[in-house]
């Protein structure tokens, strides 16, 4: 079964979505998600979905609970690597992701967290 890798950087986790992703797909990532976030006590997730030329409405919602799951958890999390055509989907279908912090690229992402990796 495809399962999305979840790479740990000190206290972040850090999630490449590097597949089209389906509802199934979405769900799992997020358990194992909220999982990983609980098992390694991290504080913050970083998600680059600059791989994605689609979002639908229900993968927006997934990303905006998923947020909300790590926020409840002590986590931030920062999406980084939206294209513009995903940026104008979200738009128009209202869906705000709200409590989501966004920013251009993983590096962008990094600072926005705090974190000086790279």
């Amino acid at each position: 079964m495809e399962r999305i890798p979840i790479l740990r950087m000190g206290d972040l986790l850090l999630v490449t979505i590097q597949v089209d992703m389906h509802d199934r797909l979405a769900m799992m990532l997020q358990d194992d998600l909220t999982a990983r976030i609980v098992k390694e006590q991290a504080k913050g997730v970083l998600i680059d979905i600059s791989a994605l030329d689609v979002v639908d409405s229900f993968i927006g919602r997934m990303i905006s609970n998923t947020a909300a799951m790590a926020r409840v958890l002590d986590a931030s999390t920062v999406v980084v690597g939206m294209q513009p055509a995903v940026a104008i989907t979200l738009v128009e279908l209202g869906l705000a992701l709200t409590g989501v912090k966004t920013a251009l690229n993983v590096e962008r992402g990094m600072a926005l967290l705090g974190k000086n990796y790279l």
